[in-house]
């Protein structure tokens, strides 16, 4: 007489449960089930064996003790190629389980709640549901994991047409599915606790879990011959680009995501309000103002060639006029914490624009997490380059100082720069930068690309560096512009060099004894 095939079943989320279990039933499984999973079944008309009674010992320690048990775990580790497990088996007088259905405590939607206490996280840590699910995955050979609710109707398929059987490479997939599942599970509960502890002795722990869910696919990546998707990272509640909705237009590519989060880091670091234009990750303009028009006009007037086809971020809410103004220039997407119902109707005209919407609770908060950098075969980790200066942080090192006005584009030209790419240089007035040098192997070529941006606008200018001078050149370059305040990290072997140039040509610097390199 055939033995009786055996399903296990105990799962915290119980969509579409019964129509697999009673499709179980009608292919001759016996079904076993713990808890509440089992009043659950029986309620929807599904007959159980409840565990108790094939363990022959009850639920104990409030619940945290159930499945774990040798009649249990033999059942399902039990290699049926194997004569000694067979044996083993029938001495004990244990049933092999044939198929396994669970998936997890929900420790993650529990401890997604702000106001969640310490002890409800503890019990929502799964302890028999992980030991059960590895044990079917690594006896995959024998036993069928099912951890994915969608899963129930393809194998509810696959089991009908083979008889109650599945194939070995389904249930190798299966095998797959269900490590992922406790990896990203335990990944939650490390995250937890890395953020619960705040400690910064263990800010760059010894090991990373580096755990992501897939937000969507990506037609392609930088390029068209790279596949890409977005991923966000498992537990990170705080301010991220991954947390945008998105209000109209075409779906986000790959580039898009890249600029809206370098526009959206940028803008949020300004209290006033201000207005970020953003190619490859740099601004073309950037610029702050009473009004968010005045911001947007300001920037814009930077580098209004390269504008087109730019991303463009806001710190405010953008009212109708703003809105107005992007309707000539080709724009690939905004994003801000709001926008009025008319701006919106006059954003949605252009059929293809991406309108996003960071969440107010983010603006002002910059990102804190670790920032992740990828090099053949490892990672490059460091924390979040989130430093802020102002005046009082400032040394003047030259016979002149700066003026009230000219001290103020310092500082905001000092909070643009840590935007750019290095080698950077900017050059601002009247809280607008002018030009923007970017990523350029030499300092020197970085100050006349921002003074070929800048044009005429460069006389009596301010200008920010992202690290020190090495030499006098740049200065003399700077001055020969208009350029007459400058503010630098300082550090240099040769700062006495500079310091006389500046001198010598009657140009203000301050250091910020702050470097802001970006690779």
């Amino acid at each position: 007489m055939p033995r009786i095939k055996r399903a296990l079943i105990s799962v915290s989320d119980k969509e579409g449960i019964v129509p697999f279990a009673k499709e179980l039933k009608k292919l001759g499984f016996e079904i076993v089930s713990t808890g509440g999973t089992a009043k659950f079944l029986k309620k929807g008309g599904v007959k159980v064996l409840d565990v108790e009674e094939v363990t022959g010992y009850p639920k104990m320690l409030d619940g945290r003790v159930k499945s774990l048990h040798p009649v249990i775990h033999a059942g399902i580790l039990a290699n049926r190629s194997k004569k000694s497990h067979l044996n083993d088996l029938r001495k004990f007088k244990i049933a092999p389980i044939d198929i396994v259905v669970c998936n997890l405590y929900p420790f993650e939607e529990v401890t997604a709640n702000p106001k969640v206490k310490h002890e409800e996280a503890i019990e929502n840590i799964d302890i028999g549901g992980p030991t059960m699910v590895r044990a079917s995955a690594k006896n995959y050979k024998d036993v069928a994991i099912i951890v994915d609710p969608a899963d129930y109707e393809p194998i509810s398929e696959e089991l009908k047409k083979k008889k109650g059987k599945l194939s070995p490479a389904t249930k190798e997939k299966l095998a797959m599915k269900a490590f992922q599942h406790t990896a990203r599970y335990d990944s939650l509960i490390q995250t937890y606790f890395l953020n619960k502890l705040e400690d910064p002795t263990i800010t760059l722990p010894s090991n990373i879990n580096l755990a992501l869910d897939k937000v969507q696919s990506l037609r392609y990546g930088e390029n068209p011959h790279q596949q890409g998707a977005f991923y966000k990272e498992l537990g990170w509640k705080g301010p991220s680009i991954a947390m945008v909705d998105q209000l109209h237009g075409k779906e986000l590519s790959y580039n898009n995501i890249m600029d809206l989060d370098a526009a959206w880091e940028m803008v949020n670091y300004f209290s006033d309000p201000a207005v970020a234009i953003i190619k490859h990750s740099n601004p073309c303009g950037l610029a702050k103002a009473k009004d968010l028009l005045s911001a947007y006009k300001k920037a814009y007037a930077c580098d209004t060639v390269s504008a087109f086809g730019s991303i463009i971020a806001f710190n405010r809410k953008v009212d109708a006029a703003t809105a107005n103004e992007l309707e000539n220039l080709f724009v690939e997407a905004v994003i801000a914490p709001s926008y009025v119902p008319s701006a919106l109707k006059i954003l949605k005209k252009k059929k293809n624009l991406r309108i996003m919407v960071m969440p107010a609770a983010f603006v002002g908060k910059p990102f804190k997490g670790l920032n992740y950098k990828r090099v053949s075969g490892g990672f490059l980790v460091q924390t979040t380059d989130a430093k802020k200066i102002s005046g009082e942080d400032l040394k003047v090192v030259t016979k002149k100082q700066p003026s009230v006005l000219e001290m103020q584009d310092l500082l905001f030209a000092w909070g643009v720069v840590k935007f750019v790419k290095s080698n950077a240089i900017v050059m601002a007035k009247n809280g607008a930068t002018i030009g923007v040098g970017a990523g350029q192997m030499s300092r020197v070529d970085a100050v006349k690309i921002a003074i070929e941006k800048s044009g005429e606008k460069c006389r009596r200018c301010t200008l920010a560096s992202d690290a020190f001078f090495p030499f006098r050149d740049a200065i003399d370059v700077a001055a020969k512009a208009g350029v007459r305040a400058i503010i630098q990290p300082g550090g240099s072997i040769r700062d006495a060099q500079v310091i006389q140039a500046c001198d010598e040509l009657g140009i203000a610097m301050v250091f910020t004894g702050v470097r802001h390199f970006r690779h």
